[in-house]
């Protein structure tokens, strides 16, 4: 039997090193005081920005340099104790970075709101001095919030309410991650105790009676508290939209898309051509239902894997060599640097007790982008969190070494398409090869690949959609003065489901309960961004992989892009034109390629149903 190392047992070749943030422990001590000791100087700025350039200057200055340590120390605590939480000195020098930085924070919060106070005129004067060049980006974002900014008595209401705002989400999530309980669910193995984690997976058993157990078990329970549900998430959804007229927007949508600059008709687009396209959707759920021979398939039967899971054998730096070769399109700069990372310190590859679980990449301006993994080489879906999170890592290499610190920082719309590509990429690069090329013996692979590649699509583009609708629906309901209701909610939600599942699967009565159970819900209008994610993605990845050397320079000029421009413009420098339909559009087109090789791949016919 099988056992989890202590991290000491871990080899230091399988760890990453830490070594470009903090060569020791010492060196983070004296930069940990260092920070400490900058507030004394913050202290001395509030209400002397507007006095002249060379006063604005040596705030920015300051502030820079106070984000920067902040960064570096805050990455090097978090990815120690990331690695093991259980040790108490990872603990201790977390906690020592928090207390800091909250007190640091507190003091640096008046700079938004002075900077948006200083009248036009006067900023104007201020932004000729071309000492401030560097700054203009970041100052005009901020800038760009005056419209929406109140005065400063209000201001401060408001900020006195941020506790109380937190109720609904905080309530939720009691309710889902304490108080509710599941039970257990009889499967084959004996009894398994069913919770919000390990529902997903007992969708995913191969014993029909089990999942269908489970889905009734998991959403009685949201039925006996549906009411509650309701009431909190109606809280939630009357907050977002008292928050966007307090600072004079037109809609909720509009007050959460402004961050990112992106126009309505983005999310509009995305809606209206997923929407058009819902007819390939349902042809995914036919074919689903003849590959697993079912008579009369129903909602449980969405999530079990078409092809059972095959055995594969991919120790890690073999797997880091098939990545390399599915990103050869990329050019050799990108494949030589990434091979150093994977290869020598970047990423802590293991599980060991007190780790943290999954994955993430972790980049910072002073240090290597470090990616932790929890890598296990007889699972081919940890092939892709690895060449995910490079993607995300090699984003955060080319956004370092062509901005300054202010504006490297991408936003999570632009980190989604550059992970998302890299996928892209390696199933193409996986179903291309030789063992790989549909012949009789090898055909349980193909439709293993095709199938995970066509699943992730549904999930993440057709499913976040719907719950992007939904988030939509709810919020005009109460912006039209209209009250929320368990019977509005649920009668809103079922239609969807009709729309999206089609005539093909039985829509158990419970199933409308969906909508009062999504965490990401009490972050409004924050799904819609995979779905576009995953568009861009796809798009990006045609083109470079059908392009040529233009289409190739103009992928890197967005990585390179990092924060210097809003997420719309960075995808438009690579050729992608988010405010259009076209690239959603390109993606259901690919998608309805994957279910004519699924086809092919399952039942060995080329086309499987007539479109």
């Amino acid at each position: 039997m099988s056992t989890v190392p202590h991290r000491d047992d871990i080899p230091r070749k399988d760890q990453w090193d830490l070594g470009s943030l903090y060569r020791s422990e010492e060196e983070w001590e004296k930069d940990l005081q260092i920070l400490s000791s900058l507030e004394e100087q913050v202290h001395t700025y509030p209400g002397t920005l507007s006095e002249s350039a060379d006063t604005l200057l040596a705030w920015l200055h300051l502030q820079t340099r106070i984000e920067e340590l902040d960064e570096r120390l805050g990455y090097y605590a978090m990815l120690r104790h990331s690695e093991d939480a259980g040790k108490s000195e990872n603990q201790d020098r977390l906690s020592r970075y928090t207390q800091i930085t909250s007190r640091l924070g507190a003091a640096t919060s008046f700079f938004a709101p002075e900077i948006q106070q200083i009248p036009d005129a006067t900023m104007e004067e201020l932004l000729a001095d071309p000492r401030l060049d560097e700054y203009r980006i970041s100052l005009n974002r901020v800038l760009r919030y005056k419209p929406h900014t109140l005065a400063p008595g209000e201001e401060r209401i408001l900020a006195m309410q941020q506790e109380a705002n937190q109720t609904a989400s905080r309530s939720f999530s009691a309710l889902l991650d304490v108080d509710l309980d599941f039970g257990e669910v009889d499967t084959p193995e004996g009894p398994r105790t069913l919770t919000q984690s390990s529902f997903g997976s007992l969708l995913e058993h191969r014993d029909r009676a089990v999942r269908e157990r489970a889905f009734r078990q998991f959403y009685r329970s949201f039925d006996q508290h549906k009411n509650t549900l309701a009431a909190l998430y109606a809280g939630s959804v009357n907050l977002d939209i008292y928050r966007a007229r307090v600072r004079n927007f037109s809609s909720a949508l509009e007050s959460r898309l402004f961050p990112d600059d992106v126009p309505s008709r983005v999310y509009e687009n995305l809606l209206s051509v997923v929407r058009q396209n819902l007819p390939l959707l349902h042809r995914y759920y036919r074919l689903r239902t003849r590959a697993l021979r079912l008579e009369d398939p129903a909602v449980w039967d969405t999530r079990v894997a078409l092809v059972p899971d095959i055995t594969v054998h991919n120790p890690y730096e073999e797997a880091v060599e098939t990545v390399l070769a599915s990103l050869a399109p990329l050019g050799e700069d990108y494949v030589t640097t990434l091979r150093g990372g994977l290869l020598g310190g970047w990423v802590d590859r293991y599980e060991n007790k007190g780790k943290r679980s999954g994955a993430f990449s972790a980049g910072s301006y002073r240090g290597d982008p470090y990616i932790l993994l929890n890598y296990k080489e007889d699972t081919l879906r940890d092939m892709f969190t690895l060449t995910h999170e490079a993607g995300h890592s090699m984003h955060s290499w080319y956004s370092v070494r062509n901005n300054p610190f202010q504006h490297y920082q991408y936003t999570i719309f632009e980190a989604e398409v550059a992970s998302t590509f890299n996928e892209q990429l390696l199933v193409h690069h996986l179903l291309g090869q030789d063992q790989f090329t549909g012949q009789k013996q090898d055909r349980p692979m193909r439709a293993y690949l095709i199938s995970k590649h066509v699943d992730d699509i549904v999930a993440t583009l057709f499913r976040q959609t719907m719950f992007a609708e939904y988030e939509k629906l709810v919020h005009e309901q109460v912006e039209s003065g209209k009250a929320l209701t368990v019977d509005w909610f649920r009668q809103a939600y079922r239609e969807l489901l009709q729309a999206y599942y089609g005539d093909t699967l039985t829509i158990p009565d419970l199933l409308d309960l969906e909508g009062l159970r999504i965490p990401h819900f009490y972050r409004a209008f924050y799904v819609y961004k995979y779905a576009t994610g995953i568009s861009a993605a796809i798009t990006l990845s045609r083109k470079v992989l059908e392009g040529g050397p233009g289409e190739r320079e103009a992928y890197f000029r967005f990585l390179r892009s990092g924060g210097s421009r809003f997420p719309l413009e960075s995808l438009a420098v690579a050729g992608v034109d988010m405010t259009r339909p076209e690239p959603v559009q390109l993606a259901m087109d690919h998608f309805s390629r994957q279910l004519d090789l699924l086809e092919e791949a399952l039942f060995g016919e080329p086309h499987g149903e007539q479109k």
